[in-house]
């Protein structure tokens, strides 16, 4: 980092905002994991399903994919990014693409997302997950096929 900012003490800075954005990228993704094995689907929200009728038989159970919330387009990238970012940002949480990624196991879910949606290299993400950097390549391999 010296070498490319050419001062000791922005490399040292830059050095603990690495650290810093690793760390909690690693705890983000764990609580996550771990909220997923606690609760691992969603549902409709209570308020958007008629109530059930206590006379009429039993209604097989919901097995549609996970319910989604939209995404608030304020809090995507401000106008001040290039429109190449923009649509990259957009892209990356793209209905479409959020259902897709509902879809994947946890731990390869949170492989594809930090892989290649945040384009970290496979060292990180084992890093990160705490596995080998063939288990995450693995994880990665997996979740594209599906």
């Amino acid at each position: 980092m010296y070498r490319m900012l050419g001062s000791l003490e922005d490399a040292e800075d830059q050095v603990q905002e690495t650290l810093l954005r690793a760390w909690l990228y690693k705890i983000a993704s764990n609580t996550c994991l771990d909220l997923l094995r606690r609760h691992p689907k969603r549902s409709l929200p209570l308020e958007l399903c008629a109530p059930a009728d206590p006379a009429a038989p039993l209604e097989p159970p919901v097995t549609s994919p996970v319910w989604l919330e939209p995404f608030p387009d304020e809090q995507l990238d401000p106008q001040e990014a290039g429109p190449e970012a923009r649509y990259e940002s957009r892209e990356s949480i793209s209905f479409a693409f959020m259902i897709a990624l509902q879809k994947l196991p946890p731990r390869q879910r949170c492989a594809l997302i930090l892989g290649d949606v945040l384009d970290w290299r496979a060292a990180e993400v084992a890093e990160a997950l705490d596995v080998s950097v063939s288990a995450v390549n693995s994880l990665l391999h997996r979740a594209r096929l599906t």
